[in-house]
């Protein structure tokens, strides 16, 4: 299985929009505290996430109770546009996180530090455009994750 991470996600839509790819895909969506929403049923309905009682999510009140989880992911994965090496050339394996940072400010500098050595980012040709927005980049990486997944479980033996 695999994981996306979102580390303080602040926009109540984005979370949904990451949600509902996480339900159809079943992978396990982590959300660390603080967010910049409540989850709530009013919330909810007004994002469209009817479908979060689908949904395999976990929250953890912030990144140290998240690591000490026994739900985790075997290794992390940080998306970032500070990152050198483009996530085309990152093996992913099941049971891999997939962390994302704060929608107004990305990962703080000390969870770059600690991720130092699996820092990924996405291809973006056009210098003048800041990013991708978080749910958009979430999908991109979560499906070419879940496409190599794919590719090394039906891979005959070597």
């Amino acid at each position: 299985m695999l994981h996306v991470v979102l580390f303080q996600p602040e926009i109540a839509p984005n979370t949904g929009n990451i949600g509902r790819m996480c339900a159809v895909t079943r992978t396990r969506l982590h959300l660390i505290h603080p967010l910049g929403f409540v989850i709530n049923d009013r919330n909810l309905r007004r994002a469209g996430m009817d479908y979060w009682r689908h949904l395999d999510v976990r929250e953890h009140r912030d990144w140290a109770a998240f690591r000490a989880s026994p739900d985790g992911p075997a290794r992390l994965w940080l998306f970032t546009t500070r990152g050198e090496r483009v996530f085309w050339d990152a093996a992913f394996q099941d049971g891999d996180g997939l962390v994302f940072g704060r929608e107004s400010a990305g990962a703080p500098d000390w969870l770059h530090a600690e991720l130092a050595e699996s820092r990924l980012t996405l291809p973006q040709p056009h210098p003048e455009v800041r990013s991708l927005n978080l749910s958009t980049a979430a999908g991109v990486a979560c499906y070419e994750a879940l496409r190599q997944v794919r590719r090394q479980a039906s891979a005959p033996p070597a």
